[in-house]
């Protein structure tokens, strides 16, 4: 294991607790811009996500109406009722967002998709990068806000659904986590700065409950009037 991947799992609850749950369960509140521009705007004004901790799988609930809720693999993505009937259904779903700009509207099975990999991706990391096919480099520091941030890009598996292949997590002193760099290909917007605050310990596991994300400049500039995506957590629990 990478010095910097051990030093940051063992202060986000160590590979010991987080083995000894096989599930997630977040209570969150999601808005910013990109869900109006996808037509989807109070999506996520409150709900629950289930995310599978050792393999990708995750569930938001209640998705549209309150007796359906989403089922999320790399493979497919549903809308499903609470009695097991299927609403809507798609396989290999990345696909589904071939030629999309930032402006395409998104259906209920896109927002299934890009929120199910995303919950997912934040709710298992640091810990999946152990996990087999991600890769771990620890890149020069940088100083941000008067802080100085360790930095580490992981190489996600092509069989792991995500934003994009090699994503970059910033950590501080105490090895929180404080910001995530990546490109969301299926929005095809260009890059995000994804800054995380607010640190809760939930069964043992630290947990960012605060999450703003706005573009990323090529000239490597934040824009933090645009808050493309919020997320704020009120609860998680391990099982």
């Amino acid at each position: 294991m990478h010095d910097l991947t051990e030093f940051v799992i063992n202060a986000h609850g160590g590979l010991d607790r987080y083995r000894q749950f096989s599930s997630a369960t977040a209570h969150f509140r999601s808005g910013g811009a990109l869900w109006a521009i996808k037509g989807q705007e109070g999506i996520f004004n409150e709900a629950d996500v289930r995310v599978d901790l050792h393999r990708q799988h995750a569930g938001h609930r209640p998705f549209t109406a309150p007796d359906l809720h989403t089922s999320f693999t790399a493979q497919r993505v549903a809308v499903e009722s609470d009695t097991g009937e299927v609403k809507a259904e798609r396989r290999d779903p990345r696909a589904a967002f071939a030629g999309h700009t930032l402006h395409t509207p998104w259906d209920d099975l896109h927002v299934a998709y890009f929120a199910g990999y995303a919950m997912w991706t934040y709710l298992t990391s640091p810990f999946s990068f152990v996990s087999p096919g991600f890769q771990t480099e620890e890149l020069t520091p940088v100083t941000e806000d008067g802080q100085t941030w360790r930095r580490l890009k992981v190489t996600f598996p092509e069989h792991i659904a995500t934003h994009c292949r090699e994503q970059t997590f910033y950590y501080d002193q105490d090895g929180l986590l404080r910001r995530h760099d990546y490109t969301a290909e299926v929005i095809n917007a260009g890059p995000a700065a994804h800054y995380c605050s607010d640190h809760r310990e939930f069964d043992g596991i630290m947990v960012p409950t605060r999450r703003r994300v706005y573009p990323l400049g090529e000239d490597g500039v934040v824009a933090r009037d645009i808050e493309l995506v919020t997320i704020d957590v009120d609860a998680v629990a391990f099982a």
